[in-house]
């Protein structure tokens, strides 16, 4: 579903992205570890154009994200993207947040989109919510209000950036437990995050990064139970996350 060939960014002089290389098959969940500023948010963004690249090709369900013929908007209305921020617009209701990219990017009709909007509210427990505003939500009801908006356009594939980095911790469990139940449902993902319990329960594979190189990528069991196997950085980051 995903490939990620040999893929280098920079910004001047300071390199970002050091030719990284890896693959998401169809189902597959893959968590994106690693340290502060090791290129995993940068990584992500590639994979739906959101970040130019200098080297390499990403390619997306059979199309390449970076050909010069490629619509992005296109590509990107059936690549489903969570960030940290819940990017909700304001002034809408929750259900026009819904709503509004499957009229005028898909060309759905009004009843179609709301319709579709509806399922993936109650997917996410919020459908009563249906006609409220963000700000009368809380983070962690927002950020799930956003991982429907990005499901009702039914994606191919479902990337999320750290999506409960800027959420009190009591509400953190509320969205993992949403991406649980995605992942359980055979959606293809690919997730940047700090929530290790949450990559032990359901990621098939794990990627570590540091200094924006791919040093790891290897499936769950033996990136955590075999950590004496893992490179000397790995083992650093393995040491302390285990510990606790």
């Amino acid at each position: 579903m995903i490939e990620i060939d040999h893929v280098s960014k920079s910004y001047g002089a300071f390199q970002v992205l050091t030719e990284c290389t890896t693959q998401v098959a169809k189902g597959e969940v893959v968590v994106v570890c690693g340290p502060s500023g090791s290129g995993k948010s940068t990584l992500i963004k590639t994979v739906n154009g959101l970040e130019p690249i200098q080297r390499g090709e990403i390619i997306v369900g059979g199309i390449s994200v970076y050909d010069k013929n490629t619509n992005l908007s296109k590509l990107r209305a059936r690549v489903g993207m969570v960030f940290q921020g819940f990017e909700l617009f304001p002034h809408l209701s929750v259900i026009e947040n819904l709503t509004i990219a499957q009229i005028k990017v898909l060309g759905r009709s009004s009843g179609e989109a709301t319709e579709n909007g509806l399922k993936y509210l109650d997917r996410v427990g919020l459908k009563s919510h249906a006609n409220k505003y963000p700000s009368q939500l809380s983070g962690g009801q927002q950020q799930r209000v956003a991982i429907a908006r990005a499901l009702s356009m039914n994606p191919i594939c479902m990337l999320f950036d750290e999506p409960t980095s800027a959420l009190d911790p009591e509400m953190v469990n509320e969205v993992l437990d949403v991406m649980v139940s995605l992942a359980q449902d055979g959606i293809t993902m690919m997730c940047v995050t700090h929530e290790m319990g949450f990559a032990r329960k359901v990621a098939d594979r794990v990627i570590f990064m540091d200094a924006g190189r791919i040093v790891e990528d290897c499936d769950k069991d033996t990136f955590f139970n075999d950590p004496s196997g893992r490179s000397d950085r790995a083992k650093q980051f393995l040491s302390k996350i285990l510990k606790h």
